[in-house]
């Protein structure tokens, strides 16, 4: 036997004992077992397989809180910017959620963006025809945008689904004053100020009004 037939022995010898060691320890992949994937968008199949791909991680359930959170703050600074952003990207995930939208509706409203806030209150009672505040919050934006028929139906209608919410009678007030119907609107203050004795606004509206 020849140095190189010795060494080829040798490295056979090597081979089948690394191989039979390995088939007899179990420790090797085994099919829906051992893949795991390593990062949360990681994909089996891709090209050859499509109809073997896994979808997009879903989104953290606690992230439309954390946004709404961002909101909340921003608002409290005045920060109506950085909160139209929170929001947007929350209705990103959710669409119809309408504590989004309620705070949306809000931050449009603060920003003087009437047709914007239109739409989201309405887009609030697509969701809820029976949401109370969402009637009120579209007749102070119908008022802005001069559609005043429009507004006192939605005044009419929030007041209807609740008559006892102070600022519900307060808004329709405010409607009425500028429409120069001064005596039902002062029945309107009274009527608010009655439900909520704090509403200073409506105090002092009956005191001008009163003169």
């Amino acid at each position: 036997m020849t140095l190189f037939q010795l060494i080829l022995l040798i490295a056979a010898g090597g081979i089948f004992y690394l191989f039979f060691r390995q088939l007899f320890s179990g420790d090797y992949p085994r099919r829906g077992v051992d893949y795991e994937a390593k990062v949360p968008e990681e994909r089996i199949g891709g090209i050859n397989r499509p109809d073997k791909t896994f979808s997009r991680s879903t989104e953290k359930p606690g992230r439309i809180e954390e946004l709404l959170s961002i909101a909340d703050e921003s608002l409290e600074k005045g920060d109506n910017l950085e909160a139209k952003k929170a929001l947007q990207s929350a209705l990103i995930l959710d669409e119809n959620n309408p504590e989004i939208l309620r705070r949306l509706g809000v931050v449009y409203m603060n920003m003087n963006d009437y047709s914007d806030a239109r739409k989201t209150y309405e887009k609030l009672l697509e969701l809820d025809p029976n949401d109370d505040l969402a009637h009120g919050s579209l007749a102070n934006a119908l008022h802005k945008l001069g559609e005043e028929e429009a507004a006192l139906r939605e005044h009419h209608e929030a007041l209807r689904l609740d008559p006892d919410y102070a600022p519900h009678h307060y808004n329709y007030a405010n409607t009425l004053y500028d429409l120069g119907r001064r005596e039902e609107a002062l029945a309107e203050y009274r009527k608010a100020l009655e439900l909520d004795s704090d509403l200073k606004e409506a105090k002092k509206m009956i005191e001008e009004l009163s003169r």
